[in-house]
Formats: structure tokens, sequence, C-alpha cells
């Protein structure tokens, strides 16, 4: 009966085991597709032939770039590398509409995280109009640190203005392309942020306006190099992918199947390891044991 038993319980799991494998093979031919971020300059419409964003993917933002923090203090880049992952977004502090949305689309994802800015993580806000001075950095931080509304935050944010040549420098590396339009006094743009790595080198590229904070978490933690996080986000980030295409992560097929096939066979391996420990006596008492209860006395 036992030897059946077994049989019939080893012939299940070897079955699971195989179709687990039979499923996973499909999925690892899946790749990740790159398309363009931005349409082609000539098929750009006028005025914005030069706006858009060109991906520089593990490319090195130049650290000795001059700068002034929102104090007017002068500080290069690298001054802020070295340390923890890092938000790079690059917006103007006079613009009437799309870089507020940004900032805010940005402050309202860092809330939702529970990494805080200045403990896990900095954010680097530059202005790319080099009008601008360090007062209207210190004012635009001020809003921000006050809808943000953690302690230490004041520290981890940095809000920078600088000459045209750094502007300039920084721009191109980070392949962000805007144009300025003297009718209207304001500058055509893309809205994105970036996230880099402690060394300053660019990790990924998130579009839009507002950002997911599941994916600016996992973005974080995988330019960190696993240094934040917890062993659910490492998980995670086996199963999830960056796609640059899209600026998002996305499930891999074949890894998420991978998993849900290891806890299968976990599953059943443990089931099996008990029905084995289990004697023929102990069944029988755990399925009739008011009829063992009965013997007992009887014997007594």
């Amino acid at each position: 009966m036992r030897s059946k038993a077994r049989s019939k319980i080893g012939t299940l799991i070897a079955a699971t085991v195989y179709a687990a494998c039979l499923l996973t093979l499909p999925a690892w031919g899946q790749g990740i597709t790159q398309g363009p971020v931005s349409p082609p300059a000539n098929v750009r419409p006028p005025g914005l032939k030069n706006v858009g964003i060109e991906q520089h993917l593990n490319q090195q933002i130049p650290p000795t770039l001059a700068f002034h923090d929102e104090n007017g203090r002068a500080v290069q880049l690298g001054d802020y590398f070295g340390k923890k992952p890092m938000i790079l977004n690059l917006v103007y502090y006079q613009c009437p509409m799309l870089c507020g949305e940004v900032l805010s689309g940005l402050e309202s994802a860092m809330r939702v995280l529970k990494f805080d800015a200045g403990k896990e993580f900095d954010v680097l806000t530059v202005s790319f109009d080099p009008k601008e001075t360090p007062e209207m950095a210190a004012a635009k931080k001020a809003e921000y640190l006050k809808r943000y509304g953690r302690p230490g935050a004041a520290a981890g944010w940095h809000f920078l203005t600088g000459p045209a040549a750094s502007i300039d420098a920084l721009t191109k590396a980070a392949g962000f392309q805007y144009q300025y339009d003297p009718n209207s006094g304001q500058f055509a743009h893309a809205t994105a942020i970036m996230v880099l790595t402690p060394e300053g080198k660019i990790a990924q590229y998130y579009y839009g306006v507002e950002f997911a904070p599941k994916d600016l978490r996992l973005g974080l933690i995988q330019a960190s190099q696993n240094k934040i996080g917890t062993v659910v986000d490492q998980v995670l980030l086996y199963c999830y992918h960056y796609d640059p295409s899209t600026g998002k992560y996305g499930a891999i097929i074949s890894r998420v199947l991978q998993l849900a096939a290891g806890a299968t066979v976990l599953i059943l391996g443990t089931f099996l390891i008990v029905m084995f420990r289990m004697t023929p006596t102990t069944i029988a008492e755990r399925k009739y044991p008011a009829t063992n209860d009965r013997r007992r006395t009887t014997n007594d």
C-alpha cells in the first residue's frame, strides 16, 4: 500500500517538474526590445527639432562640472558622487508648466517610497537656464522640502544653478535636448528623470511627469548594486527587468515561471517528506479518531 502511494507521489512530482521546464523553454527566447525614445530631428515639428531624450545608458556624468548650490556655495557634481544612488532631474525654476509637474511627480513618488532622501539616496535637481540664481534654487528647494516632509531631506536633495558651459556639458552627457524660444522667453524641453549609480553613471531613464514608486524603488536598488533594499526586493529584481524603451520594469516570464516551478517542487517535496514520516497507524488515527478511541477503551 505504502509503496504504491510513494510511486504515485513520485510520478506526480516528476510530471510537475517536467511541465514547468516545458513552460519555461519558450520564455528563454524573449528579449527586451529597444526603440527610439524621441523621433529623429528631421521629423520633429518646427521649434522642437532639438528637443528630446537620447539615452546614454552607462554614460559617466562629468564630475568636474562647476555649479552653485542653493546657498550660493561653489560645488562640483563630483562632490555628490561616491555615496548613494542618485536621482537627476533637469528643470528650470521659472518654468510655467512642465518643470513644476515633473518636480511634483517626483516628490509624490518619493513620498510613497520607504527610502528617505538623504539616507538611502540623493537627488540632484539642476537648472538648465544659466540666468537662474541660487536664490531661485533656494526658494524652489524650500517649497518641495515642505511638501516632502521627511527629516534629513535637506541634506540629500540639492538644487543647483550654473554657467552655460557646465549646463551644456551636463545636458549633452545626459542626452537631454532642449531649445530656447526667444519669442516666449521659455524653453521647449522633454520631461524625464534619470537614476545614477553612486559613481555618477546613468543607470536608467523614467519619462513623463508621473513616476511609478515601484519602478523608482527597484531602479535605486539596482543602481546601488543591491546595497539598499530587502530580500523581497532582490526577488523582485530577479523577476523584473528594466526596459529602456519604456522606462519601466517588466516581468521576465521565464524567471517568474522558474520561481513558480521551484515553489511547486518545494511544496510537493514537503508533502512527500511528511507522508513518508507518517506510519499507517498514524494515518488511521487521524482519519478515524473516534474508532481508535473506542478500541483503546475496550482494550483497557
